[in-house]
Order: structure tokens, then sequence, then C-alpha cells
């Protein structure tokens, strides 16, 4: 049964599906060249400095990863046929709560540092689970239920830290989530790999990614057949804000403060364009979290790239969607059918279908 369950949900390098993360690969393939021509081949060869590894490559995906770990929530959602604009302000809310509550005589204390995180992602899970409950129990559509905290969001973070920035001590234990290493592996790193692997192993080792992906593809045929859709819903939604919230931590963690106007900024944006670039439709059923992590590390290059070849930063957002059109256009098999279609050969039966005409 659960290989039946595997190979339904797509499982496996030999499936079709996967297919789908050729263009993805060779435009990162693609970008990753122009940048090794332009600055050579340290941008791939990482070094070790202060205990950790250091080099170009290995900063974009240790900055990549509070948005990888943001877009692999935000693909267990798309799947369901949703989507989540409110991440960024929840990124916004767990950065505030977690700086606010350790800003003070005990910060350096590792208690006040773990009580901090789990106040932080339980306000996360619950703002998600709300998200969820608007849409599945009262039927909002989820681009309505999710803009409210969008825009609500980064007010309740200034209320949290009374419209001030809080900053954490360089020696608290809270930024080694940020800047620390384990075996010389940058920590952000090791969290959004330890959260891939997760997901990885809960949507393609049991039932859950069928599941999740019958819910997207007809959630009214789920019902009928016994499928808690609103249940799943509601959980894919506190998925998705608890991995805001653990991302805003990382990125607080990092800077070492909490900013509730601009942390997190329209992170929610390119966390749907990393889902989309991946593979994920946005009209629900299959879903692709290696092609969203690939869509992480795409965005995070092309930023990169952009600097190294003398542009401006303001050719970014513009760059980000041609990439996005260019990788969609190239997936669609409908157009690879229309610009291949000149260089094909006709058959005798297309040629009496079209003498025909």
């Amino acid at each position: 049964m659960l290989t039946r369950v595997r190979a339904a949900a797509g499982d496996g390098w030999a499936s079709p599906y996967l297919k789908r993360l050729i263009w993805p690969l060779a435009v990162l393939v693609l970008l990753i060249v122009v940048n090794v021509a332009i600055t050579g081949f340290d941008f791939l060869v990482p070094g070790v400095q202060d205990g950790r590894l250091n080099g170009a490559f290995v900063n974009i995906l240790r900055r990549s990863a509070p948005l990888l770990v943001i877009a692999l929530g935000m693909t267990l959602v798309i799947a369901t046929k949703g989507i989540d604009l409110s991440v960024g302000a929840v990124y916004a809310i767990g950065a505030a709560i977690a700086c606010q509550w350790i800003s003070g005589p005990n910060e350096n204390a590792l208690g006040t540092v773990l009580i901090a995180v789990a106040a932080a992602l339980a306000v996360a899970a619950v703002i998600g689970a709300w998200n969820g409950t608007m849409v599945a129990a009262f039927g909002i559509q989820p681009i309505v239920a999710t803009l409210i905290l969008m825009i609500a969001g980064r007010g309740i973070a200034q209320l949290i830290t009374g419209g001030q920035i809080p900053d954490v001590n360089d020696t608290s234990p809270f930024v080694e989530l940020g800047r620390g290493a384990i075996l010389t592996i940058p920590v952000p790193i090791v969290i959004a790999a330890a959260v891939l692997a997760a997901f990885a192993v809960l949507t393609r080792r049991t039932a859950l990614g069928l599941l999740l992906e019958s819910v997207g593809g007809n959630p009214e045929a789920s019902r009928l057949a016994g499928i808690r859709a609103k249940g799943i819903t509601i959980l894919v939604y506190l998925v998705c804000g608890l991995c805001a919230g653990l991302a805003g931590i990382i990125g607080a963690a990092n800077l070492g403060s909490a900013d509730a106007n601009n942390g997190g900024l329209w992170i929610e944006l390119d966390a749907i364009l990393a889902v989309v670039i991946g593979g994920t439709a946005l009209i629900g059923g299959r879903f692709f979290l290696l092609g969203t992590t690939i869509g992480v590390v795409i965005i995070g290059t092309l930023e990169v790239t952009i600097i190294n070849v003398g542009l401006s930063s303001q050719w970014q957002f513009t760059a980000k969607a041609i990439v996005v059109l260019a990788v969609a256009l190239l997936q669609s098999p409908e157009f690879r059918a229309f610009t291949l279609q000149p260089f094909r050969r006709r058959t005798p039966a297309a040629a009496v279908q079209e003498a025909a005409k």
C-alpha cells in the first residue's frame, strides 16, 4: 500500500513528474557558470574562516535559508490550492517576540533564549492555524484571509516591540542560530536542511503527500472519499506559520535585532516565486519540495549575479520576473511544442490531416 502511495505522490528520481526539475536546474547551472566566468572558481569553492565554511556560494545558501524555510511551508499550502500572504508579517512577529523577550538582564542565559524561541514559534503556529481556520472552516478565500494578517501583522510586531528595534547582545546564545556553525556548516543551512528533510520524509514516505495532493486536486472528491480536507488545510497553514516564525528567528539571530517594519519585507513574494520556479502549480495538486529548494537557490544566486555583472540593485525585481517567465515557458509542454514545431518532421498522417483542412 505504501509503495502505491509513494508512486502516486511522485516519489523517486525515475518519476516523470520530476522531469519538471530539468529546466530550473538548467537555469541555476547557467547562473553559476556566469558567476564563475566573472569571479572565477572561488565562487563555488568554499574556505573555512573562524571555524565556519565561507565563500560566495556558501553565503548565498546561508542568506537563503530563511527564505527556503518559508518557501517549503508555502509549497504545502499551495499544494492544497491555497496561498499565504502573511508569512512576511509572521516573520516580523516571530523576530519581535524572540528579541523582545531576550533583550534584558538575562539575555545570555540559555533558558531565556529557549523560552523566547518557543514562545515565538508557538505564536507563529497559532497565527498559521488561525489562517487555516478562516479558510477551511469559514470558507474565506485564502488570499483574503491571509491578506488581513499581512496588513495587520507588522502593526502587531510594532506593538510587541513598542515601536523600537530591540537588540540582542552578541554574546547571547541566540545569535548562534544565525551566525554559528555545526561542524563548520553554518547553522541556518543546517536548520533549513533539517526542515527540508523532515518535510520530504513526511510527504514522500507517508500518505500525507498523497492526501495533500488529493485535497488540492479535488477537495470535494477528497471529502467524499473520507479525507478530512478541513483538518489538512488547517494543518498546512499552521505549518506554514511555524516556518515563517522560524525564519524570523533565524533572520533576527543573524542581525542581532528585530525590525518590525523591514524584517521579512516582501519575503512572501520571493517564497511564491520559488515555489512556482520549482514547478508547483498555483492551482494545487502536485508539489515539488526539491523544485522549491532549487527555486530558492536560483533567487539567491540571481541577486548576486546582478551585482557581479555590474547592474544596479533596481534590476533585481525585473530580473526575477524574467527568470520566472523563462522557467514557466520552458516548463510548458505547449510552449515547447509551439517553438519546436517548425523543426519537427511531419509524419504522413499529419501531412494527410493538414491537406484535408
